[in-house]
Order: structure tokens, then sequence, then C-alpha cells
């Protein structure tokens, strides 16, 4: 066997093949500008690999079925989205499926000044599912719409997209948008598609979104995002707040999937009969890597007239704003705010909230909100008043019911009944003190719901806060307490020591104690703590409120005490009261008859 030797002929080929190479390398390397290209190209695509990371997985819509209806082939066609475009909002529409792919609210920036959107990243899908002849289920999608965008002499820009399917069928959206307006015009109308599509089975119209965090406290702004519906004429209803929820509404007019101070809804000129809705609750507890709140879902059907469809609705992506929705009273848009119920929300919506809107119109935010303090409590002093008078009959009866619990202390039957027969003698009620609190309530919880959702209030700051619709921040925890939060609150701690005085100004002092009643300095100190706890969290503006109330309320106490009552009139009164004869009403004579024939069975059996 010959033995394969390396000649010079073969080393000068690889030399030259070797130069070549080379040389073909030099000359095809990229230039400087071809290198920043490169280099911004692969930015923009790990901004995208992140950005898909963070995308919420919303679930699949089943795809169009073209290939049996002949619909062409859509990869070649363009894809970039349709801008829509006036004062208020930024809307881009895509072509794939027809729908908005990403809702901008020019006016307004994020807790950490970044633009507001509503619909980016793929958080929003909205579809319309079509029954094919052959039972297949058609979803608009994943159609191509070809659009076409004008706009007329009043500045109204007007957008058409229309998606065949096949056999001289098609399906058409037409968007409408407004100057200065953030309700867009949207209908739904097809033709000819009785030759491909069963008519007889509704079309179902989905709408998924996910609502995009905007606050820097994702649990704070999860307790005010809630899916709001009206149905039924003039009924409101909402999903749960705080865990998942579904249910079915008749006679559906809106849906709203508000994400508090911000909502989008979608409204329907004609009540369609029947809905379905789902709200799935995102956050579980603070975490700033939280990018969602609730993933929300409507379903309805929408009936064919005559082999077709025409139906009329509207998408608002706004604020969730009084002065913006009040603006739509034909769709009433306004119910969507969350104003309370009964009448808590009657107080809100047309005492609170205009008061407060006149007085931001001529005072700082912060400064508002203590005008409008004062004439609350104001307008509550005469229950106050009636309350303090109260207070201070049952403090000067206080050593006589002393005098009683140490008479009968081994008779608990017998004490309460001198301790009634005292109060009535004396012409005083042991639970008047409370009814005048109890006038108050509506107004506490009144207000309890206006500062965290009045939109008026976002980002205004007053001191040291930032945002007087959320909680102000002096000092930053490097770790995290149970129902308390990793940060400090300043207000929240003001709120709690005025409380503590009030308290200790009413309860601490003017409540008689009596064995098997609770002990009054326990509550005393719990209060004040528990308000602590429970507001470090919530909008600071209410904080500044309690602050500002409890401080008004303990000033007009000392002015009652001392300029305007006199213990020892109020003393005197209850001695005369004492010496007139008291006629016994008929429930008087009744429950004293009972006490005594519980009394003589107790002697009996012993």
């Amino acid at each position: 066997m010959e033995e394969k030797k390396l000649d010079l002929n073969s080393i000068i080929g690889f030399v030259l093949i070797f130069g070549i190479l080379i040389y073909m390398f030099y000359i095809n390397q990229p230039t400087p500008e071809e290198l920043a290209a490169q280099k911004a190209e692969a930015a923009l695509q790990q901004e995208a690999d992140e950005a898909a990371s963070n995308t919420p997985q919303l679930p699949l819509i089943a795809p169009a079925v073209a290939d049996d209806l002949g619909v062409p082939a859509i990869d070649s066609l363009p894809k970039a989205p349709v801008v829509l475009d006036n004062e208020l909002l930024h809307l881009e529409v895509s072509p794939m499926g027809g729908m908005v792919t990403l809702a901008q609210i020019k006016a307004f920036k994020t807790y950490d000044s970044i633009p507001v959107y509503l619909v980016k990243d793929q958080n929003a899908q909205f579809s319309i599912g079509l029954t094919a002849k052959n039972n297949s289920v058609i979803q608009t999608a994943s159609l191509y719409f070809l659009p076409e965008i004008s706009q007329d002499a009043e500045g109204n820009q007007h957008l058409k997209m229309t998606a065949t399917l096949g056999e001289g069928a098609s399906i058409t959206y037409h968007y409408q948008v407004k100057p200065n307006d953030y309700l867009i015009d949207f209908r739904v109308e097809t033709s000819g598609v009785d030759q491909v599509v069963n008519t007889s089975i509704p079309a179902e119209l989905s709408w998924i979104q996910q609502g995009i965090r905007h606050s820097k406290s994702v649990v704070y702004e999860n307790r005010y995002t809630r899916l709001t519906y009206r149905h039924q004429g003039d009924k409101i209803s909402k999903l749960s707040d705080s865990s998942d929820d579904e249910e079915q509404a008749e006679q559906l007019h809106w849906a709203s999937y508000r994400q508090h101070f911000f909502s989008s809804i979608l409204a329907f000129e004609v009540p369609v009969e029947n809905a379905s809705m789902s709200s799935v609750n995102l956050v579980k507890e603070e975490d700033k890597s939280v990018a969602f709140t609730k993933t929300n879902t409507l379903k309805v059907p929408l009936n064919f007239q005559s082999g077709s469809l025409n139906t009329r609705m509207f998408w608002f992506y706004g604020p969730t704003d009084v002065a913006v929705l009040a603006q739509y009273k034909a769709l009433d848009l306004e119910s969507s705010i969350p104003f309370g119920w009964g009448i808590f929300g009657w107080l809100n919506r047309y005492v609170f909230t205009p008061m407060y809107t006149f007085l931001s119109d001529y005072f700082p935010h912060g400064i508002a909100i203590i005008v409008m303090t004062v004439l609350v409590r104001l307008a509550m002093s005469p229950v106050t008043y009636k309350s303090y008078v109260s207070q201070a009959k049952m403090k000067v009866i206080k050593p006589e019911i002393t005098a009683i619990n140490e008479q009968h202390k081994d008779n608990a039957m017998k004490r309460q009944q001198e301790t009634m027969k005292l109060y009535s003698k004396a012409g005083v009620s042991p639970t008047s003190g409370c009814v005048p609190a109890l006038l108050q309530l509506p107004i506490f919880y009144a207000l309890f719901m206006f500062f965290p959702t009045s939109f008026v209030l976002r980002q205004k700051s007053f001191l040291w806060a930032d945002d007087l619709s959320s909680y102000d921040t002096i000092a930053q925890l490097p770790f995290h307490i149970p129902f308390y939060g990793d940060h400090v609150s300043l207000f929240p701690i003001l709120a709690s020591i005025a409380i503590f005085f009030y308290m200790m100004m009413t309860t601490g002092q003017n409540m008689p104690t009596q064995p098997g009643m609770p002990n009054m300095k326990f509550i005393i100190y719990l209060s004040p703590v528990m308000m602590l706890f429970f507001f470090n969290s919530y909008a600071s503006g209410l904080s500044l409120y309690y602050f500002v109330s409890n401080l008004i309320t303990i000033l007009i106490m000392l002015v009652i005490k001392h300029f305007i009552l006199d213990e020892q009139k109020i003393h005197a009164q209850i001695e005369f009261n004492k010496q007139q004869p008291k006629k016994e009403s008929g429930f008087q004579r009744k429950m004293r008859e009972l006490m005594e024939q519980a009394e003589t069975q107790k002697k009996l059996k012993k």
C-alpha cells in the first residue's frame, strides 16, 4: 500500500484557501454603523423578551377556521397598527383581530412617572366568535382586518376594518374617535355571513383584560380595582374586590373594568339579553414585582337579526373621575364610581364630592380637606353638644352608680333594678350618648369611601405627603410588619394621638364602670392602635381628615365644657328631677314586673 505524503503543492493550496477565507471575512465585516444597529436591535429584542416574560397569560382564543372557507393567506399582509389619536387618548388598533392593542391616557402618569396605559403588551383580548356551517368556530381575534381610515370636517376620525370570511362574507368594525373625548363609538356589522355562518346560533363577544398596575402599593390599588356592571335598568352590581368571583346578568347595559383611578368600559347602545362575567384576583401580597391586579372577563351572546349582525357599542378608556364620567349621562357611566351603597353613596355623590370639588377650586387640595373638615364638624356640632350633655349627666350620677354597684355587688338583678330606677328618676338615659354617635356613622363611612376613590385627590401633595389619595411616607422600613407594612406614615400617627385624647375626654372619664361591662381603658388604648395599623397604608387625605376632625371635636367639647355647660346646674337639675313624681309607662311597668318576678323566683330556688 502506497503511503500518502503531504507534498509542496498541497501546502501551497491550503495556504491559498486560508488566505482567500481571511480576505472574504475582512471585506464582509460589518461597518461601525452596522454594529451600532445590531446592538440596538439586540437591546430591543432583550426588552421584547423581558416584556414577553411579564406579559399576562390570557386564555387563548381558538384560531379561525380559514382553510375551509377559502380565506386568502395573511402572512404577507402588513400588520402595523393603525393609530387613532386625539388630545386625550392615543390608541393603536391592530389589523390582526381588529382590536385595540394599545390605549394610553395622555394627561396622566403613574406613581413612577410612566405614562398610564390601560391596554399594552397583550394584556387585553377582544374577539367575536362565529359558528361556521361546519360547526367550527371562527374567532375574529385571528382574522386579518383591512383598515381604511378617514377624517370628517368636524375632526372625527373614522376607522373601518373589514375581514373577509370567504364566499363574499365579511365582518366590519367601525371606530369613531372624536376630538377631546374619552368615548369611542364602536359598531360591528356583517355582510353575507349567512352563506358561511350558522346565524341561528348567536355570536359570542369575548373581552378579556388584565389591570395594569399604576400605584406604588399594589394591594391598596387592588382593593379599589373591581368589575362593575349596570343591568336590568338602573341596577349596579359588582364582583368581589378581594377574591375570584363570577356572575350572570340580564339586560346588561355596560361592564366596567375599573383599575382604581382609571376605567375600561364597554357599553351597549341596546342592552344585551344576558352576559357572564368573571374576575380573577392576581394580587396575594404586597410585592413591587407584581405588574397586574385582576383578570376580568366578559362574554356576551350577540343575536343575528335577519341573518346579520349590526350592533353599536362604546369603548371608554379614561379616568374614573366624576367630572369626566358625568358627561355621558345617557349611558350613566358615573354610576361605575364606587361612591358607596345607600345613604353613604348618596352623601358622597351629592354632598362631599361637589363640596370638595368647589373648595379645591379655591384652596390647595390639603387646605381644602381641612376647610371641608371644619364645615362638617360645625354642621355636626349640635350632635356633639347633645352627646357631651349626656356624658356630663352620666358623670354627675357616677358616684351614685358606684355606690349601687358596691351595695348590690352580689346581686346582679337587684343592681340592675336600682341602676335603672336611678336613671329613670334622674331623667338620664345611658344610651342617649350613643344616638348622636350613630348619627355620625353615615358621614364617617361616606368619607371613608370618598378619600381613597376621589380622583381629584390623585397625586395632589400636601406638606410631606406626595399623594393625598395614597399613603404618606416619612420612613422606609428594611422589613415588613404584618398588617402594618414596610413604611411609616405620619398622618395616621397624628390621627391616632388625636383619637386617644378624644377618648380620654369621653369614654375614659365619663363612662361608668359596672361588673360584666368591658374595660373602657382597654378600648381607649386599643382604638388608636387599630387606627395606626389600619390606616398606615390608606389614603393620607383620609388620615388628615380624621386628625383634623378629632382636633376640632376636642376643641368643641372644651368650649362646651368651659363656656356653655355648667355641671353644677346639671347636678341641680338631676336632683330636681329626682324629686318630681315620675309617671311609669306601660313598658316600664311591664319590665319592672318581669324583673321582680325573676327576683322572686330566684329567692324561692335558694
